[in-house]
């Protein structure tokens, strides 16, 4: 009985063990599969551009990224992108953008590896004294300059800017817009917890200037201390900047630092105006000199961006320097609506209100993909890493589908054609006999450059291009690479303010 037992126990082990040998073994086996699908991914993206031999290596590459990455020395695995100007201190790091992946790096040892597909400049440190050249025609360059051209006027030179396949600047039409870079949200701007009620500002007039001014960078290209101090001499206006100084501002709040502290805001919130003078007039250059006071419930003077009304909260938000002639207007303008309480107020209805009626803000805020001083979203550096990395998959995507297509449909129009003309009679010269003729040779049994030579021309004949075109025009096949895209310019203008009001 005892035996019997220990029988029934070893079948049973026996069987354990059997079953867990053959759930090894099958898991064995397909991560064998798995590592031989890698090696194929790896090796396309080896050797510089994708050949049409390489390129059905691309079909299934995402599907087999897993889902976290550890170790550097997985680099070999994707595509590099190399921050030639760092921004970052990333000496190596796997970075996973969606379904893609990518080894971001500062270390230009990499320049010359196999797998660097884009290099990425901060534009404030660019140079054309120092780039990775030669440039190979799978490198990428992109460029991420939120700055005006006070940080590097090359940038804002045709030449210079369209050397870049992908960019992230203060330009609308740049591939990441950061145009709203200082705008933490549409709810900031319809905040009335800095806001002081009018009666109270009017009475604050008994010792405040109508309007207020803060600037300690003096000599910027938009030249706006000339405009200033013009104004100067037709209306009153508080200066705390270094700039056209008359004021001072608290010792605590003096460092520059303080520009964000809520004891700053209550002082500026107790004026009517603010003059928000940007020191670069740029398309879609906006500052905080103008989000600052339309949060605290100030109206702004502005002067920058030629495209200001279409980033303002409302059609009646902002006073626009640019709608007068000379200082004094602008003087006289304010002055009146100093006094009007009903017109001062047409300023500040849409805050009152909460009521932000401009489209185009209210789509840019809520599709953006990243955010200001928010712990919850990603900052507009890592989404800025993120497009280019997108964007060097989807190259190596479009690539394959392009390559994919065109072979497929070149096989089509050539096995019609090998079909249509049929075999060819050759003649030839055998050593010491008279020349054969008559032979018949078919072409499907020729080398590729019988073929070739059969034609007796170097072009596509006409029928083949035909059926080629045809093949083609069945595919929904988009041909333009995403590299092509590059920025279309960064529109600014240098000092203009003498010229525009001088007697």
């Amino acid at each position: 009985m005892i035996r019997m037992r220990r029988k029934k126990l070893w079948a049973s082990c026996f069987c354990f063990a059997a079953a867990f040998f053959f759930v090894v073994t099958l898991q064995v086996i397909t991560e064998l599969g798995n590592s031989e699908n890698k090696v194929a991914v790896i090796s396309s993206l080896h050797s510089g551009p994708l050949k049409p031999v390489e390129i059905h290596a691309f079909q299934f590459k995402k599907q087999e990224f897993p889902s976290s990455f550890k170790t550097e020395s997985d680099v070999n695995q994707y595509p590099i992108l190399l921050w030639w100007s760092p921004l970052t201190g990333e000496t190596g790091r796997l970075g996973q953008c969606g379904e893609d992946v990518c080894f971001f790096t500062i270390n230009k040892t990499y320049q010359h590896n196999q797998m660097t597909r884009a290099f990425l400049f901060y534009g404030t440190d660019f140079s054309i004294d120092s780039l990775p050249l030669p440039r190979r025609d799978y490198h990428d360059w992109a460029l991420f300059h939120e700055e005006s051209p006070k940080n590097n006027y090359k940038l804002f030179h045709e030449p210079t800017i369209t050397l870049f396949n992908h960019t992230a600047t203060f330009s609308r039409h740049s591939h990441l817009p950061l145009t709203t870079q200082y705008l933490e949200g549409v709810e900031v701007l319809k905040s009335l917890r800095y806001m002081i009620p009018l009666q109270m500002k009017n009475n604050l007039r008994k010792r405040l200037a109508p309007l207020v001014y803060v600037q300690s960078d003096c000599n910027p290209p938009s030249d706006r201390d000339s405009y200033v101090r013009e104004l100067m001499c037709h209306i009153e206006v508080d200066s705390y900047g270094e700039c056209l100084h008359n004021r001072d501002l608290p010792q605590h709040l003096r460092n520059p630092t303080a520009m964000d502290d809520g004891n700053f805001y209550k002082i500026l919130a107790q004026y009517k105006f603010i003059l928000a003078f940007e020191n670069a007039i740029c398309e879609d250059y906006i500052t905080e000199k103008l989000w600052r006071p339309l949060k605290l419930g100030v109206v702004p003077v502005y002067f920058g961006s030629p495209s200001i009304v279409d980033w303002l909260p409302s059609n009646k938000s902002a006073i626009l320097v640019s709608s007068f002639s000379h200082p004094r207007e602008l003087a006289r303008y304010i002055k009146m609506l100093d006094t009007n309480d009903q017109e001062y107020e047409s300023y500040l209805r849409w805050k009152l209100k909460g009521d932000i009626s401009n489209p185009r803000l209210l789509t840019v805020m809520k599709e953006r993909k990243w955010g200001v001083q928010d712990i919850t979203q990603e900052n507009y550096i890592d989404t800025f890493e993120c497009m280019v990395c997108n964007r060097v998959w989807e190259n190596i995507r479009r690539k394959e589908k392009v390559h994919v297509t065109l072979s497929l449909c070149l096989r089509e129009a050539l096995k019609w054609h090998w079909a249509q003309i049929g075999p060819r009679k050759f003649g030839y010269q055998i050593s010491g006999q008279p020349t054969t003729t008559g032979i018949a040779m078919p072409l499907q049994h020729a080398s590729s450059r019988q073929k070739v030579l059969a034609e007796g021309v170097g072009t596509w004949p006409e029928h083949v291009s035909l059926v080629l075109q045809q093949c083609l025009s069945s595919y929904t096949l988009t041909t333009e690479l995403v590299v092509i895209s590059a920025e279309g310019g960064l529109t600014c203008s240098g000092r203009r303010f003498l010229s525009g009001y001088r007697e």
